[in-house]
């Protein structure tokens, strides 16, 4: 019965001990503890284990348990002082509490005792500064009163003052004064409604525009527009007077200014009138030599007459600039005919000259909007264009010149290519590019950079259809025209069909100087190429953006490709027609009468010796366009594989030595091939990539071809399969080829078609299959022995 007391007492022990985890979290927070016994997942028989892990550990049980009662009576004592410490909590509480409220309630009274007090000082304040600011309003309406009234005093006598001075033309004094006048008038616009104020600010203006008629009235009696007085020093009144128009309308000042500048250039426009023979372009360094003059006149007549700030030296100069374009355009109007191109460009120079001297003379601060040509490529020069611009309608005759000129160079390097004939074999000047092209393009650039000078928009599109126009004429006239003749009766230049065969006898083969002359064309035209594409950048460069997608060069390095094209195609058939002899020949042996291997056919022999004679030359006058030997290599491998195995399917009956003496041949060409972009070369390089690829698929082609000849017919679905397998050729008309290799009869041919037929739709598989493949001519082990003795043989012979 104890015991059953004791466990429910533990329980309802446990349940009261059962926390919240925020509780638990909080006291691990306070009370952090690494005891087992302050755990909240405490587990007894864990811990009994712990303490007790093994039967021998239980001898020391009694000492185990006395440290726990030890500290079982020490959390007892803990527990009893906290609960005897917490007994007089709740009252001292309730006490120390009642205190504070006493405390705020006292604080607040003292709170509101204060306030009462500061409201009533607040009012007596009030009371006390009523009067003090009832003055301080007084002194400042007094005070504003007063400076008012001295700001009326002072512009009623300024106004007077003003009005006397104007009359003795005292603009020295007037314009101090009148600044004066100005800034007090500022402070009575809010008092515009008081009759009197209002008219003295009229009488301000109407003193205003009295100074300005009768300055403008003393500027032109001492400047008259009409007639030819001249004035004679600088004058101080009209010093002054310039002084006085700074503070006037800006009109009145433009006004001075254009009358000025109007009668000091009123002499040009007599001198240099359209019907005087100074006024022609041949003449034009006459115009800019007076206004220099004039320039210097003015600095030392009425340089300090003028405010700085006017810039009035720069302002004739500019309005120079205007009136002379203005004269230029209309007298070449005029005489449009008597414009010569000599005479255009020396105008041009002189003017572009002159504008220069401006640049470095005067900053252009002067230069309005509509002062300044439109530009829309400003250049450093701000002004640039101010006079040029009027030569612009006028290009064309430029532009006619260059078409003339780029004509008879064109016509100059056909005569001497015809008289110099072709590049000489053996010498620097082989494979390089023609002279001709460089002076081309030099003329190109002095053509562009003048033209730029000249203009920038319109004349410089003319000019880039110029440049087209001739870009073709020189690929055609200078490169293609010069390519080597075909002795075709096609009648001019075809790249099929080049040279003829001739029974028993080589055929005809380009020259070496003409396989020089190929190199350096198609250098030139690579040259060419590229070079005309930096032209089309330059071009958009100097050209307005506006116009820059009109410049398109695209169609003549199109051209040029062509030319480059056209060249290796002519190369690559010169090697292979040379080569034709040698392959007729191979197809006419009787390989069926052959009976032993020896070394290589005289055929091969002859197509490695036209290789030989023909590769080294085109490489090394190709060595400054290495793409384009590698492009060489490639056609002539594409042209030849292709062929040399057409012939090989001629080659009919074979016996076995034949074919095996064909294998041969076919590995001897392959190997030559493979080394044809270095071979004769002192300087070996490992052949392209793709080149090699091109060479390994279609020599390994023949190679396959040949050993299926020389693979037993019998049986016949053994020969079928190793042909598929060999060749993957799924074409009757080739496996007919291979039948008539053999010298198979049209009756055996037959039977062999059709099960050729028959086994196409799918590969052999099976037992079957797999004992036919073994079955191979006549057995694999024999067959790479014979392959081995031809490596040998070649070997050998090499």
């Amino acid at each position: 019965m104890m015991e059953e007391e004791e466990l429910e007492f533990v329980e309802e022990l446990e349940a009261v001990l059962q926390l919240t985890p925020e509780v638990q979290l909080a006291i691990e927070q306070v009370f952090p503890s690494q005891d087992p016994l302050d755990r909240a997942d405490f587990n007894a028989v864990e811990y009994i284990n712990t303490l007790f892990p093994t039967e021998q550990s239980l001898a020391n049980i009694d000492e185990v348990v006395n440290k726990i009662r030890l500290k079982i009576r020490r959390l007892d004592d803990n527990i009893r002082t906290v609960v005897r410490g917490q007994t007089n909590v709740g009252q001292d509480g309730r006490q120390a509490l009642e205190e504070a409220q006493k405390a705020i309630q006292q604080l607040f009274g003292k709170i509101k005792d204060i306030k009462d007090k500061a409201e009533k000082s607040e009012q007596m304040v009030k009371e006390i500064t009523r009067d003090i600011k009832q003055l301080d309003h007084a002194k400042r309406h007094l005070t504003t009163s007063i400076t008012t009234l001295n700001h009326l005093h002072m512009l009623a006598g300024g106004v007077d003052s003003l009005e006397a001075m104007t009359r003795r033309r005292q603009y020295g004094e007037v314009a101090n004064l009148l600044q004066g006048v100005m800034n007090v008038l500022e402070h009575f616009h809010k008092y515009m409604g008081i009759p009197q104020i209002r008219q003295l600010s009229e009488r301000v203006k109407a003193a205003q525009t009295e100074l300005g008629q009768q300055i403008l009235a003393d500027f032109e009696e001492a400047f008259p527009s009409q007639g030819t007085k001249r004035p004679g020093g600088p004058s101080n009144v009209l010093r002054d007077a310039c002084l006085v128009a700074n503070i006037l309308d800006p009109r009145v000042k433009q006004e001075i200014i254009k009358k000025f500048i109007k009668q000091h250039l009123s002499e040009y426009l007599v001198l240099f009138q359209e019907n005087q023979d100074v006024a022609w372009l041949d003449k034009i360094d006459r115009r800019y030599a007076w206004i220099k003059r004039q320039l210097v006149d003015y600095e030392e007549k009425y340089g300090r007459m003028f405010p700085r700030e006017w810039y009035m030296t720069e302002r004739i100069a500019v309005e120079f600039c205007h009136v002379t374009r203005t004269e230029l355009a209309k007298i070449m109007r005029t005489r449009a005919k008597e414009i010569e191109v000599k005479l255009l460009l020396f105008a041009i120079q002189r003017t572009t000259n002159f504008e220069g001297f401006l640049a470095k003379r005067f900053s252009g601060c002067t230069l309005t909007d509509g002062s300044l040509p439109k530009k829309p490529k400003a250049p450093d020069n701000p002004f640039h264009g101010l006079v040029s611009k009027c030569f612009e309608p006028h290009l064309y005759v430029y532009i006619e010149s260059q078409d003339k000129n780029l004509g008879e160079l064109i016509d100059r390097f056909v005569a001497d290519f015809k008289a110099q004939g072709p590049p000489k074999p053996n010498t620097d000047e082989g494979g390089a590019v023609l002279p001709s092209c460089a002076d081309l393009f030099v003329y190109y650039k002095k053509c562009m950079v003048q033209c730029s000078q000249l203009s920038t928009g319109e004349p410089m599109i003319a000019l880039t259809t110029i440049f087209q126009k001739y870009l073709r004429e020189y690929a055609w006239k200078i490169l293609s025209g010069n390519l080597p003749k075909t002795t075709t009766s096609s009648g001019g230049l075809t790249i099929s069909s080049l040279l003829k065969e001739k029974e028993g006898s080589e055929a005809a083969k380009f020259t070496l100087e003409e396989l020089c002359l190929l190199c350096s064309i198609l250098s030139t035209a690579e040259y060419c190429l590229a070079t005309t594409q930096q032209l089309e950048e330059k071009l958009k460069e100097k050209v307005d953006v506006s116009l820059t997608e009109r410049i398109n060069l695209t169609g003549e390095m199109d051209t040029f490709s062509t030319v480059i094209s056209s060249s290796i195609q002519l190369l690559v058939q010169d090697l292979d027609a040379a080569c034709d002899p040698a392959l007729t020949a191979m197809s006419k042996m009787q390989w069926q009468n052959v009976e032993h291997v020896g070394d290589q056919s005289p055929y091969v022999t002859s197509v490695i010796l036209h290789i030989k004679q023909n590769v080294p030359i085109i490489r090394d006058n190709l060595a400054s366009t290495r793409k384009y030997f590698t492009q060489f290599c490639i056609k002539f491998a594409n042209s030849f594989i292709p062929k040399f195995i057409t012939h090989l399917f001629k080659c009919k009956p074979i016996s076995m030595v034949g074919a095996e003496q064909l294998l041969l041949d076919t590995h001897s060409l392959k190997m030559v091939l493979l080394d044809l972009p270095s071979i004769g070369s002192q300087v070996v390089r490992k052949a392209p990539a793709s080149y090699t690829k091109i060479v390994v698929k279609g020599m390994t082609r023949a190679e396959m071809i040949l050993k299926v000849v020389m693979a037993p017919h019998e049986p016949l679905v053994v020969f079928v399969d190793n042909y598929i397998k060999l060749l993957t050729d799924c074409n009757t008309e080739t496996f007919q080829k291979i039948l008539d290799m053999k010298g198979l009869k049209r009756s055996e041919q037959s039977s062999m078609l059709e099960l050729f037929r028959q086994r196409l739709p799918a590969p052999p598989s099976g037992p079957e299959g797999s004992s036919s493949l073994s079955l191979m001519a006549p057995t694999p082990e024999q067959e790479s022995s014979r392959i081995r003795k031809l490596e040998k043989l070649i070997k050998k012979r090499l």
